[in-house]
């Protein structure tokens, strides 16, 4: 199957440390590149690609030669504050072999639960893929506290393809998949090629990391499997070294272990909006706006808002009502009270002269919208 048949508009790439470095003390470089080939090839094929890399830490070592440190929190952001810079100018000198330019994100959990810095992060996103620039993100582990912390690139790299809306995650290890039983104790364990449900069953199976290089395992994988296939991305576990792996696991060819993706994800996605914080506010839509939202599965723009009540920042869930007062939806905002005053009524075209400054067009996304 070519590439430019395929389904994915966006996938989500997470290599670990063990793939980068090959199991050794040091990064593969030869090794690197054939990966940037293969991601070169998905975005030459209009597939978008978001990297999320492990490696920075070992990274850094490596340009120190091999300091022997304690085992501290401040020595490992030492070493991730030097390797980071190393790993990223890696990967750019990389694609850039291939004419593609890349942009990096450090993330902590903070910027994901925080709800601005979660939309900041998800607008620079879309506008790197927008430009055709790999975004490259890793946790920043040379601020991370453990309070902060993700805790490893398997789950920041789920919550990232949530939060770029991605249709794939690959997950690349140092194994070829999951298994019925621990490889390197049964010899004869078979790989388990689709997984459906993930039960207690199945995590029983998952061990942790042996390599010693990174901070994740098959358990890790797991779990990040699980929150990408409940917001309806499908998750693919396979090795790193495997030929060709990343088109063949967006090819649909039969490489390690495949999750489906959750049936009815608009649902599963949204759950949050339903079970967060009360509303901060209210948007009042006319009826064209009203009929779009709720009979067109369409996003709310500014045009469509009639009324704006409550004093709430961007980022904040809010009611959309119709004109008699009847609450239609709940979502989030990508604008501010203040800002939403002034372009009340306004087409999309004219918020930038208005405000000095633009989020897009779509004042609630029907992504961040339910419909009650």
């Amino acid at each position: 199957m070519k590439l430019t048949e395929m389904a994915y508009r966006r996938v989500v790439v997470k290599l670990g440390t063990s793939v980068l470095t090959s199991g050794s003390k040091r990064l593969d470089k030869a090794h690197m590149v054939e990966l940037a080939r293969q991601m070169a090839c998905l975005m030459r094929a209009g597939i978008e690609v978001v990297l999320c890399t492990s490696g920075a830490i070992a990274a850094g070592r490596e340009h120190l030669q091999y300091p022997v440190l304690p085992d501290t929190m401040a020595n490992k952001q030492l070493l991730a504050a030097v390797g980071q810079g190393q790993l990223i100018l890696a990967w750019s000198q990389l694609f850039a072999i291939y004419g593609l330019h890349v942009g990096q994100l450090l993330l902590t959990r903070a910027d994901l639960h925080d709800r601005e810095r979660y939309l900041n992060a998800r607008d620079t996103l879309n506008a790197l893929l927008a430009h055709n620039i790999i975004p490259i993100i890793n946790e920043n582990d040379a601020v991370a506290t453990n309070e902060i912390k993700v805790g490893d690139n398997d789950n920041l790299s789920a919550r990232a393809a949530l939060l770029c809306d991605a249709d794939l995650l690959i997950l690349l290890t140092d194994q070829k998949g999951l298994f019925d039983a621990d490889p390197r104790k049964h010899p004869d364990a078979k790989l388990i090629s689709q997984v459906v449900n993930i039960d207690d069953s199945l995590r029983l199976l998952a061990g942790g990391s042996i390599s010693g290089l990174g901070t994740g395992g098959m358990a890790t994988k797991l779990e990040a499997a699980d929150i990408a296939r409940r917001a309806g991305i499908e998750v693919v576990i396979a090795s790193g070294h495997h030929p060709d792996v990343i088109h063949k696991a967006v090819s649909k060819e039969a490489v390690g272990t495949h999750f489906s993706a959750i049936e009815n994800p608009l649902e599963s996605r949204k759950q949050w909006l339903l079970a967060g914080p009360v509303t901060e506010g209210v948007l009042v839509l006319d009826a064209g706006a009203a009929s779009a939202v709720t009979q067109q599965g369409r996003s709310l723009l500014s045009k469509g808002i009639s009324a704006v009540k409550g004093e709430f920042e961007r980022g904040a869930t809010l009611q959309l009502v119709d004109e008699s007062g009847k609450v239609l939806a709940r979502g989030m905002t990508r604008y501010g009270a203040d800002a939403l005053v002034k372009i009340a009524g306004k087409h999309s075209d004219e918020i930038e002269s208005v405000l000095g400054y633009d989020y897009g067009g779509a004042i609630v996304h029907r992504n961040d919208m339910v419909l009650l």
